[in-house]
């Protein structure tokens, strides 16, 4: 028995139970993905155009985005308590703009709408800084793919939450929006006090390595079986019953990684005492300030003193060549040859607070850079229902889905990849980044130029780049500015988003959108007569169709994210050498 409670006890405490169960928590936490399949029936049952349904968009993205209270009570508090305000705000959000949709409580201004909309979303920034948080300190050294990982099931969650919903069989659509304020709301009580940091993190395990790739598996399984479900949604008249039969099939797989813990703990052999002492032998004592301050001033005179030319050597000669310049620097210094100045502040790699990274430029390249970047994403998401309807789809919730695959896909392939950029390349992570910014300018400009298929392939190539932002950011700022205030700097980085799509969805998209609506709409007076003349002014929301609608925006958006291209290309000319020293050793 006392074997049994150990066990458990033990299992209770696993980082890798604790990562599984985060993803659970991701998998229903990114609700503000759902946007594009509640908008139609928020805009249907309270009459709004589609600039009123574009301010809704707006105040989602600001809730989603505004994570400063999140990321610093992170700091303070612990971690249950943090998804325990998040479940408050995700439930009374949702919970009455639901209950204002359906009519049970009177029809209220815009601007309380949109109050709703922002407390409901805005939960979400306390479930992925607890996952993000607690995940990235327990597994420091792999920060990439868990980034991915955890991002990458918080894109899927809108496709994994319409199949619930559709094995529901709802009789109102308004009860998507319930299912919101609900569903994600009992997940995350449930495991709340499981998802937290662990002892033992900094320990490198051998198994680490087998069981990031049977995530990985189980990712692609995930991804393949969704795509393959709405495919055949999509393609054939399919029963209650087998869309049920879908449902459950997928909510199996998706709980297929908590065999991970339960075979690391109940199936495997435990790590002898001697064995034990060794993994945790393998992580460097931290340095004494003096040790580091006389560390900070000697590399802060290699690098002015170092020849350009030995960035080019190969690692182990650069190695060697560094490790002669700053014997030198200490000889020197110690006979009093030169003056050793103290650069102020933290260096590049170090731990920085969240005001210290504010002063620097690398930071606000990046943060300009993913405004333009996932700000044309984000106007994507939030206007796919719309999009659907003026190309003449009358089910948006298929592509709703397709762009949470792809949006999946991006997210866990660009932290792979970037893992590798930096690993095996000792190349800035930010590389990565513009590769994706030019797949989804490439998206968007195939729509722009209206090419046969052009909602599929924006939905594809959107996905995958927005969604690889979100993974390669957070990992470039933990290695550029550490991880003590991660929490902080990561939420700041999620106001680029809303910053975007103030812009880009709110004025240019909406604008042109409604440009062409009225336009449309005045034709069609003047071709059928004074009849329908009455019946468009009692018609306040007004829709336009055709390709006209949005290719305009996308040009313009396709041409931004050159421009975000541009600007991480910049972070990657500024910081290779960073990253030359922090993984320059992996090269050799």
């Amino acid at each position: 028995m006392m074997r049994v409670y150990e066990k458990l006890s033990e299992f209770y405490g696993n980082r890798w139970l604790v990562f599984v169960c985060a993803m659970w928590i991701q998998s229903c936490a990114g609700v503000g993905y759902l946007f594009g399949s509640i908008s139609p029936v928020i805009k249907s049952a309270m009459g709004y155009t589609q600039r009123e349904v574009a301010i809704l968009g707006v105040a989602k993205d600001l809730g989603d985005a505004i994570g400063f209270v999140a990321g610093g009570l992170c700091e303070v508090l612990p971690i249950w308590v943090i998804l325990a305000i998040g479940v408050v705000q995700n439930f009374v959000g949702y919970g009455l703009l639901w209950l204002i949709v359906i009519g049970v409580l009177p029809s209220l201004p815009l601007w309380v709408l949109c109050i709703c909309v922002f407390v409901g979303t805005n939960g979400e920034t306390y479930f992925n800084t607890a996952a993000l948080v607690s995940c990235v300190q327990n597994f420091p050294k792999s920060r990439g793919p868990v980034v991915g990982i955890l991002k990458g099931f918080a894109g899927l969650s809108g496709a994994i939450l319409s199949q619930i919903y559709l094995m529901i069989n709802a009789s109102s659509e308004a009860s998507l929006i319930f299912m919101v304020a609900v569903g994600p709301s009992i997940v995350v009580i449930a495991l709340m006090f499981i998802v937290r940091p662990v002892g033992g993190h900094k320990q490198i395990r051998p198994s680490d390595g087998l069981s990031f790739s049977l995530i990985y598996g189980i990712c692609l399984l995930l991804a393949a079986y969704i795509l393959g479900i709405l495919l055949v949604e999509d393609l054939v008249d399919i029963s209650q019953a087998v869309i049920t039969s879908f449902a459950v099939i997928l909510i199996i797989i998706i709980l297929l990684p908590v065999t991970i813990p339960v075979l690391l703990v109940f199936f495997s052999e435990p790590i002898p005492p001697a064995e034990e002492s060794l993994l945790a032998g393998q992580e460097k004592p931290e340095p004494s300030k003096s040790e580091q301050d006389g560390s900070e001033v000697i590399l802060s005179e290699v690098e002015d003193e170092k020849p350009e030319e030995v960035d080019q050597l190969p690692a182990s000669e650069r190695q060697k060549r560094i490790a002669q310049l700053q014997a030198k620097l200490f000889q020197a210094a110690a006979d009093g040859a030169v003056r050793v100045k103290r650069k102020k502040g933290p260096r590049r790699g170090e731990d920085f607070t969240l005001l210290q990274a504010l002063i620097k430029a690398d930071f606000w390249l990046i943060f300009l850079s993913l405004v333009l970047a996932s700000g044309s994403g984000v106007t994507v998401i939030d206007n796919l229902g719309q999009i659907c309807e003026s190309l003449g789809y009358n089910d948006s919730s298929v592509f709703v889905s397709m762009i949470s695959i792809w949006n999946f896909l991006g997210r866990v392939g660009g932290g792979y990849l970037s893992e590798i950029t930096v690993r095996k390349f000792s190349l800035p992570r930010p590389v990565a980044m513009a590769v994706f910014q030019v797949v989804m300018a490439i998206g968007l400009f195939y729509y722009a130029m209206g090419f046969p298929g052009e909602i599929y392939v924006l939905t594809v190539l959107t996905g995958l780049g927005y969604g690889a932002q979100w993974a390669i950011v957070p990992a470039s700022a933990s290695e550029l500015f550490g991880l003590k205030s991660f929490g902080a700097l990561y939420n700041f980085f999620t106001l680029a988003s809303p910053a975007g799509s103030l812009i880009f969805s709110g004025v240019i998209a909406s604008g042109i959108y409604d440009y062409y609506a009225e336009k449309q709409a005045a034709l069609k007076k003047l071709s059928l007569g004074s009849m329908l003349l009455n019946s468009l002014q009692d018609d306040d929301s007004l829709s336009c169709s055709g390709n006209i609608c949005y290719s305009i925006t996308f040009g313009i958006l396709s041409g931004l994210c050159i421009v975000a291209m541009f600007l991480s290309l910049i972070v990657v000319y500024r910081t290779k050498r960073v990253y030359a020293q922090l993984y320059g050793n992996s090269r050799g």
